[in-house]
């Protein structure tokens, strides 16, 4: 899986729509090679990035769960600390 493409189930605030389209873009980017596809290729990857999009949406909002919604911003500092005891400060580089 693309590491750029986060979860977007169960969290507080929901999902935006731009979240979902971003994440479809990664997708569609990951499947087709294409950072940018060419002029030739341009409407099969938008519409392949609106079809995925949509059915991302689709998803997300007809699956349900028992646990409490994520904290956004909780979820962030933990990624945060993580990357920091990976990486390290690179402010210290």
């Amino acid at each position: 899986m693309c590491r750029n493409i986060k979860p977007l189930f169960n969290f507080e605030p929901p999902a935006t729509d731009d979240e979902v389209r971003d994440a479809a873009l990664q997708f569609v980017r990951k499947l087709s090679g294409y950072t940018q596809p060419s002029a030739a290729n341009r409407a099969a990857f938008d519409r392949a990035v609106d079809e995925v999009a949509a059915a991302a949406r689709t998803l997300i909002d007809g699956l349900v769960t028992t646990a409490r919604p994520k904290d956004r911003e909780l979820e962030a500092e933990k990624a945060k600390a993580r990357s920091l005891a990976r990486f390290g400060d690179p402010a210290q580089a």
